[in-house]
């Protein structure tokens, strides 16, 4: 088994900063890709970011282009997301997720039923 804990989510004002991060533990061998999702109140899950750890190709939600970084420590198992220029619209549950097999292409961000493994996510409010 594996299990993936998320931190770092918080309130934060427009134009501000945060860091994710995603610690796995348990059957970590087992784990090849990360990424990052989110779920707004209302809205479905939509990919935020994810790496291809074959080529190394990192993916990013384009409304989050230039302004968030996904960053994989192999040493501590722990994945994360720094965010910046932070905007109301940014306002979701964030979650980290993992899988043995999958590998992100193109169409990386349909494919969050991929991921076999999931963790509680990490609330982020955007407000002034």
């Amino acid at each position: 088994q594996v299990q993936l804990v998320e931190s770092g989510g918080g309130l934060v004002q427009p134009g501000g900063s945060l860091r994710l991060s995603c610690a796995a533990s348990g059957s970590i061998f087992s784990i090849d890709t990360m990424g990052w999702y989110r779920q707004a109140p209302g809205k479905e899950r939509e990919g935020v970011s994810a790496v291809n750890p074959r080529d190394g190709t990192v993916y990013y939600k384009d409304s989050v282009k230039g302004r968030f970084a996904i960053y994989r420590d192999f040493a501590k198992n722990t994945v994360y997301l720094s965010m910046n220029k932070l905007k109301p619209a940014d306002t979701a549950v964030y979650y980290c997720a993992a899988d043995p097999l999958y590998v992100p292409d193109a169409q990386w961000e349909d494919d969050a039923g991929e991921y076999e493994h999931w963790g509680q996510g990490t609330p982020v409010t955007v407000s002034s």
